[in-house]
């Protein structure tokens, strides 16, 4: 039995620190067992995929259970494994291409050979736990035909600089008009591509992608999250457990919902920061009930205006597409309830704190409506 094996051995599948630190002190008196170990790692990792993970969705729940010297090592791990792929799915290549820009100018990383062991065992504990989950596409190796790329849509560029744009700006106003702006352009650029589907017999089938759901206040995020999808022609499925929600949808409007819901959730805590200062300006110093108030208020009203803004855009189509856009709607019900067919119903903690509603809501509003827009009462 090599060193490897005697440390794994030892540490993966006990609870107590004491089998931990003997694995962690086997491997730190054998520097001629950090290859094989390293191997082990990127098994681990390789595995993972074939459970249904993919690198963001391991490297966010190391984030949540372990700490920062931990996630540099996955991704580490997941970079290394992933270089033996020709091609990756889009996905996976977008989501590598951030993880390495996370680990990018790290600081000092100078470890004794103990704690560097030690933080080795734990991760790898971590990885052999992981659970199987629902798969949202192929995992590296598997042989796709992709059509050729040519670049993003200008539609979703002109999307993608507007949101900068309305999460950059310091000018309230601006951001309510590019906000809204960008919310129209999402609910044309989904009708031309059903049209486009429709028209050119493609055969689309509805897809899937993970978006992670963070603490703190992650009913509330998780909420939002299922009212831009809800907008968007998609279904939201949270995984409290996992932080993260599952969205199923045709590419065009996952890629929308992504875009939106990113951007939503930073002008809606930019928002929420300066409301909670005024609050504290006043004298007030009670500001949990008044976080988890503002962003659940913020979340509600965002889905009625969401959805409103889909239904008035959806209005102006013609009468040959609302079968084309119901014919999508049941293919994404249907791809939903196959992957998920136990999904249940969480009972929301209702909102506290008065004010915190109250400024939600209007962030809310300022959020979707551009000056003179008619808002919804």
């Amino acid at each position: 039995m090599t060193t490897v094996e005697r440390a794994l051995s030892a540490a993966l599948y006990a609870e107590s620190d004491a089998d931990l630190d003997t694995g962690a002190s086997l491997l730190a008196a054998d520097p001629s067992a950090d290859a094989e170990l390293a191997l082990r790692g990127q098994e681990l990792v390789g595995r993972a995929w074939e459970r249904g993970w993919q690198p963001a969705d391991v490297v966010r729940m190391v984030r949540r259970e372990l700490a920062e010297p931990h996630v540099r090592l996955a991704v580490e791990l997941v970079l290394v494994q992933l270089k033996r792929y020709e091609r990756l799915p889009a996905r996976w290549a977008e989501q590598i291409e951030g993880l390495a820009d996370a680990v990018r100018g790290a600081g000092d990383r100078s470890e004794d050979r103990f704690t560097r062991a030690t933080t080795v065992l734990e991760l790898y504990r971590l990885l052999l736990r992981l659970p199987a989950i629902e798969p949202v596409g192929p995992v590296p190796g598997t042989p796709v035909h992709l059509p050729p790329v040519h670049g993003e849509p200008k539609t979703l560029t002109r999307i993608r600089a507007l949101l900068a744009k309305a999460e950059a700006t310091e000018f309230p106003d601006e951001a309510e008009a590019l906000s809204a702006k960008a919310q129209e352009l999402m609910a044309l650029h989904s009708i031309d591509e059903a049209v486009l589907a429709a028209g050119g017999h493609r055969g689309d089938a509805p897809g899937a992608c993970r978006i992670g759901v963070d603490a703190p206040y992650e009913t509330s995020k998780a909420i939002l999250l299922d009212a831009v999808a809800s907008a968007n022609h998609c279904r939201a499925v949270w995984n409290g457990e996992f932080g993260f929600s599952t969205v199923v949808g045709f590419e065009a409007d996952l890629e929308a919902v992504e875009l939106l819901y990113t951007s939503l959730l930073v002008q809606g805590t930019a928002a929420m920061t300066r409301a909670e200062a005024a609050q504290r300006a006043g004298g007030r110093k009670r500001t949990k009930t008044f976080r988890q108030s503002f962003l659940l208020a913020y979340a509600n009203r965002l889905g009625d205006l969401l959805s409103a803004t889909a239904r008035q855009v959806e209005s102006t189509a013609s009468t040959t597409l609302l079968p084309v856009l119901a014919t999508r709607a049941v293919a994404v019900a249907g791809r939903a309830e196959k992957m998920f067919p136990r999904t249940v119903r969480t009972r929301v903690r209702g909102a506290t704190d008065v004010a915190g509603w109250e400024d939600g809501t209007t962030a809310a509003n300022r959020a979707h409506h551009g000056p003179g827009r008619p808002r919804l009462p």
